[in-house]
């Protein structure tokens, strides 16, 4: 990975390519299809219309050449009832083990955590064994399973949780 990255909240374009970047990951490694596609990019789309600039966070990183790297989206819109939603976390296959998704989940928590949010919370599914590891070592516990795949995938939903240590 070029050392020479840019960090950026929404720019243009940044639906198509965080999904695409989705589509692709789930599509190859986990064989996930239309309804996916179709649900992500529909509540990726209504949050970026309702983002709240100061309590949500959608970040992005760049390459020097423009090519999206990575990206990550805290949710504050039910952080007082349910708490922080962390969602569309990902990191290009070509940019993966290289600390960008460290750097990534590190910037949201630290914003969760400056605004004072007493719980961060994301769903994902079992088998994503580096993420699980980062998840882990950011504080995030894992607070339930469900046999339930919406995706056709083959998965069992997980829920991790993070309380603010303050």
């Amino acid at each position: 990975m070029n050392n020479t990255v840019t960090y950026s909240g929404y720019r243009p374009g940044a639906l198509a390519s965080v999904l695409k970047l989705h589509v692709d990951y789930y599509h190859t490694y986990w064989n996930f299809g239309q309804q996916f596609e179709v649900k992500v990019a529909g509540e990726m789309a209504e949050f970026l219309g309702r983002m709240d600039q100061i309590n949500d966070l959608f970040l992005s990183v760049y390459s020097s050449d423009g090519r999206l790297l990575g990206s990550i989206t805290i949710d504050a819109s039910e952080a007082d009832v349910g708490g922080a939603h962390l969602r569309w976390f990902i990191v290009s296959p070509q940019s993966a083990g290289q600390g960008l998704g460290r750097k990534l989940i590190t910037r949201a928590i630290n914003h969760c955590d400056q605004l004072n949010f007493c719980r961060v919370y994301l769903t994902t599914f079992k088998g994503l064994d580096a993420a699980r590891s980062l998840y882990d070592s950011c504080g995030f516990v894992l607070e339930g399973e469900k046999n339930v795949d919406q995706w056709n995938g083959g998965v069992i939903e997980q829920k991790f949780v993070r309380l603010n240590p303050e």
